[in-house]
């Protein structure tokens, strides 16, 4: 049975919980972080390009987290002094793919690894901030393109943002619409999405689900 790597304990609850979640799989029922997610779905020149998040983590979290990082002893954790523990998260993360699901017509989008990414301290909480782009553009008018944001073995609760949790990025056709929660609610079309979440590799839940559609 794997030990969490010392240095991870220092920097990153979060990074400690990931390595948990490896261990636990399904039996780990009740999570343990907190996270409000924000994403903007990125668009250039007709087609979706990628997903930037922004993860807000619980105060909880927070605590254990920053304890240690403010090295000037000003009261305040910047950028600066955030980068290692963001540098951590993110390395974390990689192994479950970010914990960031997409597919276009029942089948799952390859996304690749972020290489901008930043931590930011403010209101008592920390933000993550990364970006994950798709292997390949998705058309605008692609058919069945969704993603989900969840942890598979509920160790992180994920929670969608009670304002504006996803946006389309500038330049978006505006027949471009977002729909946001249970697909089994929503017909033929969401039944086949259900279903298509519910095959891929890592099965998940699609009560969550985020559907983009834009009129032809």
């Amino acid at each position: 049975m794997r030990t969490p790597i010392p240095a991870l304990l220092g920097l990153s609850a979060l990074a400690l919980a990931l390595v948990v979640v490896g261990l636990a799989g399904p039996a780990a029922s009740h999570p343990h972080v907190w996270i409000t997610v924000e994403t903007t779905v990125l668009y250039d020149k007709g087609n979706f390009t990628g997903l930037h998040h922004k993860w807000t983590f619980d105060e909880f979290y927070t605590a254990m987290a920053i304890e240690g990082l403010d090295k000037n002893n000003d009261g305040v954790y910047s950028r600066e002094e955030l980068a290692e523990l963001a540098k951590v998260n993110i390395d974390g993360l990689k192994e479950f793919g970010y914990f960031t699901y997409p597919i276009v017509d029942g089948k799952d989008v390859k996304i690749q690894d972020p290489n901008d990414y930043w931590l930011e301290h403010k209101d008592g909480v920390l933000s993550l901030h990364f970006t994950v782009s798709f292997d390949q553009p998705i058309p605008a008018n692609a058919k069945g393109f969704a993603y989900v944001v969840q942890d598979p073995a509920f160790y992180i609760a994920f929670l969608p943002a009670k304002a504006d949790p996803v946006r389309l990025g500038q330049g978006a056709p505006k027949s471009c619409n977002v729909q946001i929660g249970n697909p089994r609610t929503g017909g033929e079309d969401a039944d086949r999405l259900a279903k298509a979440f519910a095959q891929l590799a890592t099965p998940l839940s699609a009560t969550k689900a985020v559907s983009i559609r834009c009129a032809e």
